[in-house]
């Protein structure tokens, strides 16, 4: 095995079978959480000690992930056999994930490529945030999300879009309705969108409200529609996951029944050959005996 392919086995959380897959994947887990923790962390008025060793921390996880990212694309014509080494990098780099871990590494080193620039300006470091989602590779139950939203777009995009009609009829129905009587609350169509949203995930801030009566009745069936709008997309996740826990109980119970059977054909296979070998010292033996005679 040459060292490409070792590499490959190592950093693919689906091929875990090995002690050093298997501490790959703990250790990339283990700094993922620690540096999210950190980013977290940083926000406090905490001693120069304690903030160094954190600064440390975050630069030993960025180095690790961008050797963790170029083994990946180093790596890619062993995940797309079929295509070449360059068009199965581009695919690699051009691909979900990849993306994430390049934007996860991004922030540790554009400061240092552009010294002094607005890129090393706190709110690029919250992007570090976003290597939560490398977990995806490493934990079933991300993945699953994940797989169950994917399969399930098309109806998800239909539901949200079926959503965002609703909020915007909503909006400017009550800006037709409120207007008149509230026109410093309600100034324009935006006013409107901002509480049919509040209005409709039921979070109801408050600082925008209808005061008329139509206004009201109109709010009351616009909160209703709200409740039975948002538990589309709910109903929607919630059917991926129990087609999926089917599917891997019928995947289950077949691997079960395919072991029962081989094991069966196995019983039979002795037993078979237990009698020929019987059926052979017989015939030996009656041979033997007519010799006698």
């Amino acid at each position: 095995m040459n060292i490409k392919q070792t590499v490959f086995d190592v950093i693919q959380p689906d091929q875990g079978n090995s002690f050093c897959s298997r501490l790959f994947d703990r250790v990339i887990t283990m700094l993922i959480l620690v540096s999210v923790v950190t980013v977290f962390a940083i926000t406090f008025d905490l001693p120069e000690k304690l903030r160094g060793a954190l600064e440390i921390i975050e630069s030993v996880a960025s180095i690790v992930f961008t050797v963790e990212y170029l083994l990946r694309i180093w790596t890619a014509d062993k995940l797309y056999p079929k295509m070449s080494s360059f068009k199965a990098r581009i695919r690699y780099v051009t691909s979900l994930m990849a993306i994430i871990d390049f934007v996860a590494i991004m922030p540790f080193w554009l400061p240092k490529i552009f010294p002094g620039s607005l890129l090393g300006m706190r709110a690029l470091r919250l992007v570090r945030l976003l290597r939560i989602l490398k977990l995806n590779r490493y934990f079933n139950a991300v993945r699953s999300l994940g797989e169950v939203i994917a399969g399930k777009r098309r109806e998800l995009i239909g539901s949200l879009f079926f959503v965002f009609l609703l909020m915007m009829v909503s909006s400017l129905l009550m800006y037709a309705v409120e207007h008149d009587a509230q026109p410093n609350v309600f100034r324009n169509a935006f006013s409107g969108l901002w509480w049919a949203v509040a209005t409709l995930t039921t979070v109801g801030y408050g600082d925008i409200y209808p005061i008329t009566v139509l206004g009201r009745i109109l709010g009351a069936a616009i909160a209703l529609s709200g409740i039975a709008a948002l538990a589309i997309p709910t109903g929607i996740i919630t059917s991926g996951f129990m087609e999926r826990v089917g599917k891997r109980d019928i995947s289950v119970e077949a691997k079960a029944r395919s072991l029962k059977d081989k094991e069966h054909d196995r019983e039979l296979r002795e037993q078979r050959e237990l009698l020929h070998a019987l059926d052979a010292k017989l015939d030996k033996l009656l041979e033997r005996g007519s010799k006698d005679d």
